[in-house]
């Protein structure tokens, strides 16, 4: 089954998830605007993005703070590959073949130094190498451009100029763009099927097992730092990926778009959002969250004016557009405190007792 034997078990969670992705899936038709898909290309790259995390910390309880490392290497990989090669199909070739490896065998070798010791551990490890890399990554100016990052241009098929089939033929422009949208979205949807697949098989349910209880796991005969490695490279190779994908869309790699540890801060609000430990919460934490972060503030902007037309007291001011971090900070307290399991964790279950 393409969902891999676990379906939502909740209509409310499947209906969601419907509008999602065919909205997702119809934005260059229906938003033709560069903002919309912007913001849907972002959705799919960030949801693919939560969802390696999310095996990491909803399957196996680790805290890894070297997410965006991962995430920096595909980005910058794909990026250095074509600014010194040219926009060819041969750079995007070299780009994710020294990436991904290059992803994986850190994984590798961050697994096997640190996963044998305690949680805290490994997350005060990773934090260390994630910041000697984007360190690493602003020091050598030579190959990543430093602060400035690294833009280049994308082969001929991609780029908006190449018009595939024209809006006499169909009604509506099908260009390179909206083929590197779709490339984007076919790509992030198959990364979330995938890790859809790992977390049902037996692997998955070992990893499980080892959250729940590691010793016991072990007294039973598993080999838990094989396995807890072995999640963490798959990881690193699906959060390589979605910077590959990001850097492609931006046409750009740099620190603040790859290696920013407020992507981090991002993600670990997106995994808690949709609730850890399930697949799709992914997709709903990074559809509500960036979704908030693009338009909440303009949102705000119309009711803090509207409550100044009105004559009511302090709301303008609570509302004012600069004061949306504040409200989005609030939102998040709410949701957990409402949804302690999260969004998808919270349907899932309503869906499990009404059955």
């Amino acid at each position: 089954m393409i969902l891999s034997g676990d379906p939502p078990r909740s209509r409310v969670l499947t209906l969601i998830l419907v509008v999602i992705i065919l909205a997702l899936a119809a934005t260059p038709y229906l938003f033709p605007g560069a903002k919309a898909m912007n913001v849907a290309a972002k959705i799919c790259i960030f949801a693919a993005l939560v969802a390696s995390y999310d095996l990491l910390l909803g399957y196996t309880g680790s805290v890894s703070f070297a997410h965006t490392m991962f995430y920096g290497i595909g980005s910058y990989a794909i990026a250095i590959a074509l600014y010194s090669m040219g926009p060819n199909w041969g750079a995007v070739a070299t780009g994710i073949v020294v990436g991904l490896p290059l992803a994986a065998l850190l994984a590798l070798a961050i697994g096997l130094f640190s996963l044998r010791v305690a949680a805290i551990f490994f997350a005060m490890i990773t934090l260390a190498v994630a910041s000697a890399f984007q360190v690493l990554a602003s020091q050598l100016s030579w190959l990543t451009g430093g602060e400035d990052g690294r833009s280049f241009q994308l082969p001929e098929l991609l780029r908006p100029g190449t018009v595939l089939i024209p809006k006499s033929f169909a009604g509506f422009e099908f260009n390179g763009r909206t083929l590197t949208f779709y490339l984007v979205f076919a790509a992030s949807a198959l990364m979330i099927l995938a890790l859809l697949r790992v977390v049902n098989s037996p692997f998955g349910r070992v990893l499980q097992a080892i959250r729940e209880n590691r010793f016991r796991a072990e007294a039973l005969g598993f080999r838990t730092v094989f396995h807890l490695t072995y999640a963490n490279c798959l990881a690193a190779l699906v959060a390589a990926s979605a910077g590959i994908l990001n850097a492609l869309w931006l046409r750009y790699a740099g620190p603040d778009t790859s290696l920013s540890f407020s992507i981090m801060l991002d993600i670990l609000l997106m995994v808690v959002i949709g609730g850890m430990g399930t697949i799709y919460g992914a997709i709903i934490g990074a559809t509500i969250f960036i979704l908030a972060q693009n338009y909440l503030q303009s949102l705000m902007g119309v009711a803090s004016k509207a409550a100044a037309e009105a004559g009511l007291p302090l709301l303008p001011g609570l509302l004012h557009p600069d004061r949306w971090l504040l409200w989005l900070g609030l939102l998040f307290i709410a949701s957990a405190y409402f949804f302690p399991t999260g969004v998808v964790g919270r349907l899932r279950n309503a869906g499990t007792k009404k059955a």
